[in-house]
């Protein structure tokens, strides 16, 4: 009966010993714990990378994307209707301001305003007649008044025939490089009908948009450098005009330059990579792009001041590959964190692993 007795105790004191055991060591890890955190269970102190503001020489600029476009363009198209007889173009050549192009059927017209000078030519002697006659009191000044005004309505239906007759002969309206034409000789055509397009191309428009708040730096006469994708040089052009307002959606400001292609290598619908330079700071304020904490209102970077984490507002301006710049907020000698951004806390210990500049 004591054996039994003693078997089962046994057992019982060593479970005991077991329970106490990891109550123990629960007690110790949560003791651990606590030491190392703050309330809650929070870090109370971080280690982190850092980078030690220092002013220097930033040559500014602003990389756009741009397109190249003819200096003017346009179809043409025939201002009445009627039937090609002659087109005087050759397909892809150079024409001059004031060349015909396309000449339509106008034999028609030209009778009508022979007719026309015809039945004026009568008038006008009819009214040197009465004109005698007025003189002696032969006619009423009515009847010599009705002469006169035949004489300006026939005028008038001269005028008109004369500009349907102009209108047949279509002509270059600028010197410029003539496109593929899409009709033949015979074709009946109409003001539709867009018979070939004309390009100036001596010199290029090359667009691109900016930022608004690079406004101030787009001004008339400012060198502008672009690179295009057929070619590894880099050439330049001048800003020749600026959008009034921005643009209510991308707030964005639409900007052309002017640039030179006498020797016709650079094609108009090309893309350019442009680069517009501004003024070159000696003393920038620069720092690693991951310092930049944004927000739903503003931009923020953690600084150390005093041991201790300070969320501070900054103004940005252009970034580089791996940086940005900051025009307000930061000053010389502030000490940025770069590294565990997203456990720090306004006031929270800091220390300063490893510092660059």
């Amino acid at each position: 009966m004591t054996s039994s007795t003693n078997k089962i105790f046994i057992p019982l004191i060593f479970i005991g010993l077991l329970s106490a055991g990891t109550i123990g060591c629960k007690s110790k890890t949560t003791e651990k714990t606590q030491v190392k955190g703050g309330p809650g269970g929070r870090p109370n102190k971080l280690s982190a990378e850092a980078y030690v503001v220092v002013p220097q020489v930033f040559e500014n600029e602003y990389v756009a994307s741009g397109s190249l476009l003819p200096n003017e363009e346009l179809n043409i198209q025939p201002e009445v209707s009627g039937r090609i007889t002659n087109i005087s173009f050759k397909e892809g050549t150079n024409v001059r301001k004031g060349q015909t192009l396309v000449q339509l059927y106008s034999a028609d017209i030209a009778a009508q305003v022979q007719k026309l000078r015809a039945q004026r030519q009568l008038q006008v002697k009819t009214q040197q007649r009465q004109k005698q006659l007025l003189d002696i009191g032969g006619i009423s000044r009515q009847e010599y008044e009705t002469t006169q005004t035949q004489i300006k309505s026939i005028d008038a239906d001269i005028a008109f025939a004369q500009a349907q007759l102009r209108a047949t002969r279509i002509v270059a309206p600028f010197d410029g490089r003539i496109g593929v034409r899409n009709v033949s000789v015979g074709a009946i055509v109409s003001p539709t009908t867009v018979i070939t397009s004309l390009q100036q191309v001596h010199q290029l428009k090359m667009d691109f948009t900016v930022p608004d708040q690079y406004r101030k730096y787009m001004q008339n006469g400012k060198q502008v450098y672009f690179t295009v994708t057929e070619g590894n040089d880099t050439l330049s052009g001048k800003i020749s005009a600026v959008d009034a307002g921005a643009d209510v959606n991308t707030r964005t400001i639409r900007v052309r330059a002017i640039v030179p292609n006498s020797n016709g290598n650079l094609t108009a619908g090309s893309f350019a990579r442009v680069i517009i330079p501004f003024e070159s700071d000696r003393n920038a304020i620069l720092i690693p792009s991951q310092a930049v904490i944004p927000t739903s209102k503003d931009k923020q970077v953690v600084i150390v001041r005093g041991g201790k984490a300070t969320m501070v507002t900054v103004t940005l301006g252009t970034r580089t590959s791996d940086k940005i710049e900051v025009t307000q907020g930061l000053q010389a000698g502030d000490t940025v964190i770069i590294t565990g951004l997203m456990q720090v806390k306004p006031g929270m210990e800091v220390k300063v692993t490893k510092v660059s500049s």
